[in-house]
């Protein structure tokens, strides 16, 4: 495979109702069969209208764009200081929801294209009702990652082609069976087509000539294959919201044991997480010989059948009205810590034959 990436230059200012097929087309005649534009969103989103109006400075500029991102805005996903990370209506997760402010008037912001794969489609049969082409259609914005610096150019529209090359069920050279591998492909072209495109250059379109031998006759199902079920998200929380998540699931942790016999290892990571936050004289104690256990716990009274792991619980001495509003607070830490490591525990009355002042089944 050769593969070529041409700058398509001369398509110059772009305005709201502008016809970029004629645009491209005029700029491109020398475009073919199978080539893959890769065409700016900002161009797209001038076209069609996607502007709004901002003060040019000062403290009520910084207002009306928060007030658009938050229009723009499904979800916020993380933040830090002024930086947002939010999931747009579209589903792409992105830093201010992909609003823009660079190549246009100071007094306008650039929103992203409304649907960007009908954008590309509209695109893609405007250029072949004008140039009789078949060509295929990548709108692309930058995008940063998580865990890796620098900014790379993605597909947020496509029309004439897969977005994804399932490499599923293939056999590599060594007799392995691929079970995994689905690459975004039009993410890789919207990356090689910005190396040309570039951020001062104004050269809003490039085109990768020989990777499509031929384009196909339908438009595919576009860019919105490459946005990741929730479901299937192990991301799907930013830091901030991950947290609060889990406060308020600590507030309400289900009072019973689990199905399933806890790890001793990990019921004494547990206790160790909260011993240096617990009352001074407070002592946990994992009883983990069985017979020991089960002779504790048959004087517990409705202690539960399934419950296979106990924890006894020892305020400090001496024990006043204070004191055990401590202890409650510092065996709810615990009942925290162990729920973190999917140990789930009911609070029960300790055993008669201990000092403990309460008991957790486990």
């Amino acid at each position: 495979m050769r593969l070529e990436i041409l700058p398509v230059p001369g398509i110059g200012h772009v305005t709201e109702g502008d016809d970029l097929a004629a645009l491209i087309g005029g700029a491109a005649p020398w475009l073919r069969d199978g080539d893959v534009l890769v065409v700016t969103s900002k161009i797209i989103s001038k076209a069609e209208g996607r502007l709004v109006d901002v003060p040019a400075d000062g403290p009520d500029r910084q207002a009306a764009r928060d007030e658009v991102l938050a229009s723009e805005t499904v979800r916020v996903v993380a933040s830090r200081g002024p930086t947002r990370i939010v999931q747009t209506r579209h589903g792409f997760v992105m830093a201010a929801a992909g609003i823009d402010a660079s190549n246009v008037d100071k007094t306008r912001l650039v929103l992203l294209p409304e649907d960007p794969d009908a954008s590309a489609r509209a695109l893609r049969a405007g250029l072949r009702a004008r140039n009789g082409v078949n060509v295929a259609v990548i709108i692309s914005d930058t995008m940063g990652r998580p865990w890796r610096n620098g900014l790379t150019d993605v597909a947020l529209g496509v029309a004439g082609m897969d977005a994804i090359r399932d490499h599923r069920g293939e056999v590599d050279p060594y007799g392995n069976e691929l079970v995994l591998t689905q690459m975004a492909v039009v993410d890789e072209l919207a990356g090689a087509g910005e190396l040309i495109k570039g951020k001062c250059d104004q050269m809003p379109v490039a085109v990768v000539r020989g990777y499509l031998t031929a384009g196909r006759d339908d438009d595919g199902d576009g860019a919105r294959v490459l946005v990741r079920d929730a479901s299937m998200d192990l991301f799907s929380l930013g830091t901030a919201e991950a947290r609060a998540a889990g406060l308020a699931e600590a507030a309400h942790l289900p009072d019973r044991p689990g199905e399933v016999r806890p790890d001793p290892a990990v019921v004494a990571a547990a206790i160790a997480s909260v011993i240096d936050v617990v009352a001074p004289g407070t002592v946990f104690t994992q009883v983990v010989d069985d017979d020991v256990r089960a002779g504790l716990v048959n004087t517990v009274p409705g202690w539960p059948d399934r419950a296979t792991g106990l924890v006894l619980c020892s305020p400090p001495t001496p024990v006043g009205p204070v004191q055990l509003v401590r202890f409650g607070t510092d065996v709810q830490r615990l009942r925290t810590a162990l729920a973190a490591h999917h140990v789930p525990t009911q609070l029960l009355p300790p055993p008669p034959a201990t000092t403990a002042a309460a008991s957790l089944a486990l």
